[in-house]
């Protein structure tokens, strides 16, 4: 009996303990989530060392709401070579920016860095975006002493989208109006290079159709129809004049023996054989034209932005074309 006794009462504590044990476990556990969840927070917030503040942050060089840029002036007691950044997106989305690692490196490098944004294409169709991206050029230049910048020594850099503005400015003819009463379009729209990734040199639809016949649509034929404003399911019916602005936005269409030299990067191998908008045939097919006028064209394939030596590739190239001196004895890039 009185072990009967004691069996029962040993099962009765039993059953009192166990949720009371179970409640502390789950309550070990809530702290533990918390607390890395506590941590991981504190990680994200963390700010990055590296990363610095503009010196000036949205700046107005024009009268839309996405005609803002901003500056990031390097310190120096001389006017400084600047890199300007155009973002990507499909000329749909996107905003002002620059790849973190070219930012801090041209900054320590004594190079100055501004970052621009446009209207995009369901605010306006080409050639707005381009237009922007000169008139952005121009205002920078109208305010070179005024930010310390050498108005001789610009250079262009963006993906995708704004590799192809970059492109652009380098091979079309200055935009400088002599004769305006705008003090910013006197100004020259003219780089002395430029240094992109994934970047179309073409935005002809006809061009590229024959560049990259593989895919049964046009690649890209969404964000360039949007562009243009047409069904590019039709492009052998559209008019003269979408035809004639498809190249008036093309980079190659503007190519001659007087522009400037070309850092081309790809995320992608040529071996894998791209068929997308990104693909390195774009920047192939520019450097084939620019060998045959003399001038330095570097297509770099397999190398992403995130990527450290993407930076360096940026930062040596165009370091070699403001003449300046080096850190490093080995370039990034050929010569």
């Amino acid at each position: 009996m009185k072990r009967r006794t004691e069996a029962c009462l040993a099962l009765m504590t039993l059953l009192l303990l166990t949720p009371l044990l179970a409640a502390q476990d789950t309550k070990k556990r809530i702290r533990e989530r918390r607390s890395r969840a506590s941590a991981d927070g504190r990680n994200q917030r963390r700010p990055n060392k590296r990363a610095t503040s503009p010196t000036l942050r949205d700046v107005k060089y024009g009268p839309h709401k996405r005609h803002v840029l901003d500056v990031w002036q390097a310190k120096s007691d001389r006017p400084t070579p600047v890199l300007v950044s155009i973002h990507g997106g499909g000329f749909r989305n996107g905003n002002k920016s620059v790849e973190p690692g070219v930012r801090e490196a041209c900054l320590t490098s004594g190079i100055s860095v501004v970052a621009i944004t446009y209207r995009l294409s369901q605010d306006a169709i080409a050639p707005a975006q381009f237009d922007d991206a000169a008139r952005a050029i121009q205002f920078i230049r109208h305010n070179a002493k005024a930010w310390n910048i050498d108005p001789t020594r610009m250079a262009a850099t963006g993906g995708s989208a704004g590799a192809g503005l970059s492109l652009w400015l380098g091979f079309h003819d200055d935009l400088a109006d002599p004769d305006s009463k705008d003090p910013v379009q006197r100004q020259s729209s003219r780089l002395t290079c430029v240094a992109v990734s994934n970047g179309q040199t073409s935005y002809d639809p006809r061009f590229i159709r024959k560049l990259i016949p593989e895919p049964k649509q046009v690649p890209g034929a969404d964000p360039l129809g949007q562009l243009f404003d047409v069904d590019l399911s039709s492009l052998d019916g559209l008019s003269k004049e979408k035809c004639a602005l498809f190249e008036e936005v093309s980079p190659l269409h503007h190519l001659s023996k007087d522009d400037v030299p070309a850092l081309l990067t790809y995320k992608v191998k040529d071996s894998e054989k791209p068929t997308g908008i990104h693909s390195p045939r774009f920047g192939h097919a520019l450097k084939k034209e620019m060998d045959k006028l003399g001038i330095r064209c570097e297509v770099v394939t397999h190398l992403d932005r995130d990527d450290p030596r993407y930076a360096k590739a940026v930062l040596d190239f165009i370091m070699q074309e403001f003449g300046m001196k080096q850190t490093t004895t080995k370039s990034a890039v050929p010569r």
